[in-house]
């Protein structure tokens, strides 16, 4: 760090420590030294930023470039295990690249996003929104801001991008271990929201199951609170004609209502009741038996998201693989109950 009284450092001075050229300086903390520059050229800048204590003038930056280095991630829920890993993955891209993060709650998800500033698109570099309809982003994006999509419908947007988790290959996963345990009476908990990725949880599923002779599935739908979701286990379970010996949650707080439930019905998880979630969050390992559940990697996910915006802002063309998921079987489930 510079000492009292004396200037703070310039870009000329990191170049100089560094042996190079203010230019080479630019494009490192600028983030647009890849193709252009070596990683331990680059790497370089950046400790002799660090020994100084050098940090860009951002307004001159923006002025000069036209750009606020900013980019906007949209979440619908600001408390949710998933959401927050996002966040922490494409703030650790964003800056590694010389980006800044504004985080912004949008409940709704499916309905329009206000604005939270007097003009977005002036605001902003890009929008990074997960768990959304892009068309919810409009009044955020105008027509010129770049946008990323996590978790939602892809080609919903025509030129939008997107990253999604295989959520269908992880139920798959759900349903085959299951099957695979001798259970053929299922019962999906499915959350009560209108989402692309819920969707696709429920599509997979049924169209597991149709293809096993004599399965069969029942649905309740539930809001994502586990007294909603034990109200709903309870009523599905006591319905006429054979009880689900699996329940299948769209989430794993879902898992916890269907624990209640079974409870209340004084079934015994697994022996009587086989119950997965969806996360893999803190609770899973809390709850007894621990929750067999599919593990999403929501920092993965913020990072290629922010990855494929940045190549979207420097006009390059995104990578968009799905991210893979992982099955983790732990006490919840059990052999299908002979009677």
């Amino acid at each position: 760090m510079p000492s009292p009284g004396r200037t703070r450092p310039t870009s000329r001075d990191v170049a100089r420590v560094a042996g190079v050229s203010q230019a080479s300086v630019s494009l490192v903390l600028g983030g647009k030294w890849h193709g252009r520059i070596s990683a331990p050229t680059a790497e370089r800048v950046r400790e002799a930023a660090r020994t100084l204590g050098y940090r860009p003038n951002l307004a001159a930056r923006n002025l000069r470039t036209g750009s606020a280095r900013t980019v906007l991630l949209v979440v619908p829920s600001l408390t949710t295990h998933f959401f927050a890993g996002v966040h922490t993955g494409a703030a650790r891209v964003a800056a590694a690249h010389g980006f800044s993060i504004v985080l912004y709650p949008s409940p709704a998800g499916v309905g329009p996003a206000r604005d939270p500033f007097a003009s977005a698109p002036a605001a902003l570099d890009g929008v990074l929104a997960s768990s959304m309809a892009a068309q919810a982003l409009t009044v955020l994006r105008g027509d010129r801001l770049p946008l990323v999509m996590l978790d939602s419908e892809p080609d919903a947007t025509p030129g939008t991008a997107t990253v999604n988790l295989d959520i269908a290959d992880g139920v798959r996963q759900v349903a085959d271990h299951l099957l695979g345990l001798g259970h053929r009476r299922f019962l999906h908990l499915r959350a009560d929201v209108p989402s692309w990725t819920f969707a696709q949880r429920a599509r997979a599923l049924e169209e597991r199951l149709a293809a096993v002779p004599g399965a069969t599935l029942r649905t309740a739908a539930s809001s994502m609170t586990a007294d909603h979701g034990r109200a709903a286990v309870e009523g599905a379970l006591s319905a006429p004609g054979p009880r689900p010996t699996a329940v299948v949650c769209d989430d794993d707080m879902l898992a916890v209502g269907a624990y209640k439930a079974a409870r209340r019905l004084g079934l015994r998880v697994p022996h009587d009741l086989s119950v997965t979630g969806v996360d893999d969050q803190v609770l899973a390992m809390a709850l007894e038996p621990e929750l067999t559940t599919v593990r999403l990697d929501a920092e993965l996910t913020g990072e290629r998201g922010m990855e494929a915006l940045l190549s979207v802002i420097e006009g390059r063309a995104p990578v968009t693989h799905d991210i893979p998921v992982e099955l983790v079987v732990r006490g919840s489930t059990g052999p299908a109950p002979r009677t």
